[in-house]
Formats: C-alpha cells, sequence, structure tokens
C-alpha cells in the first residue's frame, strides 16, 4: 500500500465515494420534517427498509404532532409492533409531539440544543434531522459510519460521540453530510460488520484493515 499522508487520503476516499455513490441521501422515507423525525426516531436498532414499511401505512393516518399526541401508548404500540423496541419508541413519540406542540408551534426546531430535549432524540438522531431536514453541516455517526470509519483509520475513536469530533476535524465542513451518507451506503454493500467484500471494495488500496487483517 502506498505511504499518503490524511489529507491526501481524504481526498482520494471523497473522490472515489462519489463516484461510486452518486446520489447520496437518507433512505428513510418522509415527505416533512415532523415524519423524517418520527422516521428517525423509529430507525434506532432497527433497518431503514423495516421502517419504511411500517410509516407507509403510519403516514397515511397520522402524520402531524396533533395526530399522535392524540393516541395512546397502546394505540400506537400497535401501530408499530414489528419495529424493535417499540414500546419505547411509542412512549417516545407521544411525548415529542406533546413537546413540539406545547414549545414549538407543532414545528421541529432547526437548533441541535432544542432537538436534544425532544424524548428519545440522542445526538444521532439530532444530526440526522439537522442534515436531511435543514441542510445543516452535521455528522451523525451510526453503526455503518462508526465502523467504516475505524477500518479506514479516519478515526480512532471507541465512541460515536469522539468518532464525529475527529471526522469533523479531519473532513472539510462542505462535505460532512454527503461523506455520512457515502459511509453509510459503503457499509451496507460492501463494509459488513460480518463478512466485508474486501475484494470487491473500490478502496481497498486505502485500508488498513485490509492490508493489516484481511491480507495479513
Amino acid at each position: 500500500m502506498k505511504t499518503i499522508n490524511k489529507e491526501e487520503k481524504v481526498e482520494s476516499l471523497l473522490e472515489l465515494f462519489a463516484e461510486h455513490y452518486p446520489e447520496p441521501g437518507t433512505t428513510l422515507d418522509s415527505t416533512t420534517n415532523f415524519e423524517l423525525l418520527i422516521a428517525t426516531i423509529l430507525s434506532a436498532q432497527t433497518t431503514d427498509v423495516q421502517v419504511n414499511k411500517v410509516t407507509a401505512e403510519l403516514f397515511k393516518e397520522y402524520n402531524t404532532p396533533e395526530d399522535f399526541a392524540a393516541l395512546s401508548k397502546k394505540e400506537l404500540e400497535k401501530k408499530i409492533n414489528s419495529i424493535g423496541l417499540y414500546r419505547n419508541k411509542a412512549k417516545y413519540i407521544i411525548k415529542t409531539s406533546q413537546i413540539l406542540l406545547e414549545e414549538y408551534d407543532g414545528e421541529v426546531p432547526h437548533k441541535r440544543k432544542e432537538l436534544l430535549k425532544l424524548a428519545g432524540v440522542g445526538r444521532k438522531t439530532a444530526n440526522v434531522v439537522l442534515a436531511n431536514a435543514f441542510d445543516k453541516a452535521a455528522f451523525p455517526v451510526d453503526t455503518h459510519v462508526f465502523r467504516v470509519s475505524s477500518r479506514l483509520a479516519l478515526s480512532s475513536a471507541k465512541n460515536p460521540e469522539v468518532t464525529e469530533k475527529e471526522l469533523t476535524e479531519l473532513i472539510p465542513k462542505k462535505y460532512w453530510i454527503d461523506l455520512h451518507h457515502w459511509l453509510i451506503d459503503h457499509g451496507r454493500a460492501i463494509c459488513k460488520a460480518q463478512n466485508p467484500d474486501c475484494d470487491n471494495c473500490f478502496c481497498s488500496h486505502l485500508c488498513p484493515y485490509y492490508k493489516n487483517i484481511v491480507k495479513g
């Protein structure tokens, strides 16, 4: 593997990801900022595919804070019970809807500090909403981003919060949103948690994991 500095490596990776994943973006289906917020809460420890199956029906009946705030926890649980942790998520969604109505006139706030006050919204969810609903520079770190950035040695952190800090210090701000999506796409398609397809990876020549673990 040719030795290059980290800045050159990042530049090469950005070019390769842009070439292979030309349309970066969230795979969660939504038509409003509120729907995106709800879908993102539902997506924790659940695939976007499964969330989309549920929200395709759910949003036909309920798609505003008023709709969800009026539901009982048991009613919402029945609608989302094919999703992991559905009981907690039902509670969070109802509470978040109530907070939005009471404190934000039913609108999804566009500042991280305010988003983090909502039930079931942690830093990753807040960053997803900022990036995808408001096009604000943010770098959500999910399991794919954490894994792929570690294997590529873009980050050496042991937790998502520090990973986010390292990536935002390393990557030019204008690429934060796209690279977040690219790392997810790559993690789903090639750099999987189990049995990554390193032999068919277009960036294996830049990957220490491939050099040290796969090739030995």
